[in-house]
This record gives structure tokens, C-alpha cells and sequence, in this order.
């Protein structure tokens, strides 16, 4: 039998130190941020905000997050992966401890959209800084252990949060700047830069912005794609509460229902990497989207709490298959001197999925009853069909870019690309 040491070995695969940094780093930061998932409940409690104020505050940090993938996005390309990462944690620190002590409404509204664009800045540079450093053969696993890592601290923040705001929401605010701040302090400590040097930064490609993502027809159809299996996964936060209330289910079967899809998630995510190691990427998402349509489209059966349960375990191994992949494909197609950029872009997916799926979704629900369920599932095997068609051509790009793509040493320990190709990723040694 295996030891523990070696299995872990095999999941880790070798993985460069300053990985490890950047994930307990995001460990750290997913399970510190606990305090804006209560704040819809802080702002009626402790400040008597009506309802629709409420949502206007909530909006507020909604609207600052996607200003915020996208500023981070730019800064990573051209300020730097490391810089990007330090100043927005040490922003969202202090931010959120002005929050712990401010009373005034306004006040709490302007520091929420500024809460917003803090939180939502690293992302971009979090992915760009770990395609810098990990080796295309690894980036799966790296992938892998990144999106555990992000549900591992979100189950984690979820539980803590409970008890601390029942304990006290100025505890809630404050032990939320500390992990922020701690998360800082990692960065600032063991992350090197791993953005390539400043003559790389000055590039036409550069200079163009966020022009050249948003008018690259190959990347547009992934992020298109994407943004389906986003509308998809979001129906659980949004659409699916009220079609269980339909059916007579508790909040707290709701509840289990979620809690099943984290813990799968957790329990099973770092086995991931064995089940598609060596499988065509566009095929591996073909059947991660598949599933994901197949669980979402059987609500239409399903009418009891094991019903949910069931689906809940089919589209649940549907995203933990496709994790990996879709970071993979958009690390690849990105040129090293964008990857910010092309960041920022592909996480715009789900901030859109958000407003789109409760919009629609709602509606869709009210006059369609189950049949809602059934076009979810026909959307998905649409975007099944998408990937199957669009991903050889996608893959053929990739393989192409990568053999135009001429590494050259640039500075001790640490690789670039003359060119700007996906696979020069940076390396420190």
C-alpha cells in the first residue's frame, strides 16, 4: 500500500516552493473572508438598513469586484504580479477595518465598493503569478490544488463566520482584516516577483490594453463557453433555493444540499489530476460540462431532498473535473506579457453569470415550473457540442504558439519568452 508521503508526493508533483507560498497565501485569504458574506445581515442588524439600502450596499461591492478583476488584471501586467498582490491585500485590510468601526451608512456603501475592488484585484494576478512559476507539465496539478484550496477556505470561512458574527460583528470585521493582513505579510515575505522584466512590460502587445483579449476570437469562444458553465454552477446560490422552497424544502435542506457539493469538493478534488492526466483538454470539459448539465436538467425530477442530493453529486464531480482544464486553456492562450489581462478578462465570466443566471433564471422558473431545468440542461449540451467543435482548433493554436515560443535566460534562475506565447511561462529556480 502507499504511504500518505508518497500519494501526496504525487499530488503535489514537484511543485516549485513559491507555489506552495501563493497557496497558503489564498488559503489564508479564503478563509479570512467571512465578513461580506454576512453583511446583508450586519447592515439590518447592528446598522437597521431596510431591505432595498441593504441591496444597494451589497450592489456596491458587487460593482467595485468586477472594476476590481479589472484593474487587477492591468496592474499585474504592468506593475507587477507580487506588487498587485501585496498593496490590494494591505488595501483590503485597512478597508475592512474601517468598516469595523464606521456607523454611517454612506460611509459603509463607499467602503464596501472600495472592499469590492480590493477583494477582487488579486485573482488575475494569483493565476498569473502561478502560471509564472509552475512548468506547463504541472500547471494541472497546480490548478487542481488552487481551486481546493479556494473551496477548502471557503468551507472554512463559512463556519468561522457563523460563530463570529453571533459572537459580535465588530470580531467579524476585524479578525477578517488580520487574515487579510496576514495573507500580506506572506506575500511581502516568500513571494518573489515573477512578472518578467521591465523590457518585456514595454511591448506593443502592452501597450494595447485590454484590446488584444477582448478581439482574440479563439480565447472569446473559450471565455464564451465558460461563461455557460458559470450560468449553469451559479443556479444552486440563485435559482435553486426558490424551486426547493416550491417544493415544500427547508432552508436547512438547502443548507445540506450545498454543504454535500463543498465536501465532495474537499474530500475529492486533489484525485482529480489522476482521473485527467493525459486527456485531451476540450474532451475532459466536454464531459465535466456534460455532467454539470445532466445534474442541473434531472431537477426536473426531483421533488424530495434525496433528488437534490443526487443532482447535487452529478454536477458537483462535473466542476471539480472541469477546474483544472479551463485554468489550463486560458493560461495557455495567454501571451506571457498579457496574462493579467487575459486574467481578468475570463474571470469577468462570473460576476456576469451572476447577474444573468438569477435574472433570467427567475423568470424562467415562474413561467416555465420544471421545464426551467430542462433548458438549463439543453444550454449545457449546447456548450458540450461548443467544446467539441471549437477545441481541436483551440488546441492546434496552443501547440502552435508554444513551438514559435523561444525561452531565453533573462536573469538569474528565471526564464522568458522573446516572443509573446503562452509556455514561456517565468520560473525562479
Amino acid at each position: 500500500m502507499r504511504t500518505a508521503r508518497a500519494w501526496l508526493s504525487d499530488t503535489a508533483g514537484g511543485l516549485p516552493g513559491a507555489f506552495w507560498y501563493l497557496w497558503t497565501g489564498l488559503l489564508i485569504n479564503r478563509v479570512g473572508a467571512f465578513a461580506m458574506l454576512f453583511l446583508p445581515l450586519y447592515l439590518a442588524d447592528a446598522r437597521q438598513a431596510s431591505d432595498a439600502l441593504a441591496g444597494l450596499v451589497v450592489g456596491a461591492y458587487g460593482i467595485g469586484g468586477v472594476a476590481g478583476v479589472l484593474l487587477g488584471g492591468v496592474l499585474a501586467d504592468g506593475w507587477g504580479r507580487r506588487s498587485t498582490l501585496l498593496w490590494s491585500h494591505l488595501a483590503a485590510s485597512v478597508l475592512m477595518a474601517g468598516m469595523a468601526i464606521t456607523t454611517s451608512l454612506p460611509a459603509i456603501a463607499l467602503l464596501a465598493g472600495l472592499v469590492g475592488i480590493a477583494h477582487s484585484m488579486p485573482g488575475p494576478a494569483f493565476v498569473a503569478a502561478i502560471v509564472d512559476v509552475v512548468p506547463a507539465d504541472r500547471r494541472s496539478r497546480a490548478f487542481n490544488l488552487h481551486f481546493w484550496a479556494f473551496n477548502l477556505g471557503m468551507a472554512g470561512a463559512s463556519a468561522l463566520a457563523g460563530l463570529l458574527a453571533e459572537a459580535s460583528y465588530l470580531a467579524l470585521f476585524l479578525v477578517d482584516a488580520a487574515a487579510t493582513l496576514a495573507t500580506a505579510v506572506i506575500i511581502a515575505w516568500k513571494v518573489p516577483e515573477t512578472l518578467a522584466p521591465a523590457t518585456v512590460r514595454t511591448t506593443p502587445a502592452i501597450r494595447a490594453g485590454l484590446r488584444t483579449p477582448l478581439t482574440d476570437r479563439t480565447f472569446l469562444a473559450f471565455v464564451g463557453l465558460t461563461f455557460v458553465l458559470a450560468v449553469l454552477s451559479t443556479q444552486t446560490s440563485t435559482v435553486m433555493p426558490l424551486a426547493m422552497r416550491a417544493d415544500g424544502l427547508s432552508s436547512s435542506a438547502y443548507g445540506l444540499v450545498v454543504a454535500l457539493g463543498g465536501a465532495l469538493i474537499v474530500a475529492g478534488q486533489l484525485f482529480v489530476p489522476r482521473l485527467i492526466d493525459g486527456r485531451r483538454k476540450h474532451r475532459v470539459l466536454a464531459w465535466a460540462t456534460g455532467l454539470t448539465a445532466f445534474g442541473y436538467g434531472s431537477l426536473a425530477l426531483a421533488d424530495q431532498l434525496p433528488g437534490y442530493l443526487l443532482a447535487a453529486l452529478v454536477w458537483t464531480i462535473g466542476s471539480m473535473l472541469a477546474a483544472p482544464p479551463n485554468a489550463e486553456i486560458n493560461a495557455e492562450l495567454a501571451p506571457p506579457v498579457l496574462r493579467g489581462r487575459y486574467q481578468a478578462v475570463f474571470y469577468l465570466t462570473f460576476p456576469a453569470a451572476a447577474f444573468v443566471a438569477p435574472t433570467i433564471g427567475g423568470v424562467s422558473l415562474q413561467y416555465l415550473g420544471d421545464w426551467h431545468w430542462l433548458a438549463v440542461g439543453a444550454v449545457g449540451l449546447i456548450a458540450v457540442a461548443g467544446h467539441l467543435v471549437t477545441g481541436p482548433r483551440r488546441e492546434r493554436r496552443v501547440a502552435q504558439l508554444a513551438r514559435t515560443d523561444a525561452p531565453v535566460t533573462s536573469g538569474p534562475g528565471r526564464l522568458t519568452s522573446t516572443c509573446p506565447g503562452p509556455g514561456g511561462a517565468a520560473s525562479n529556480a
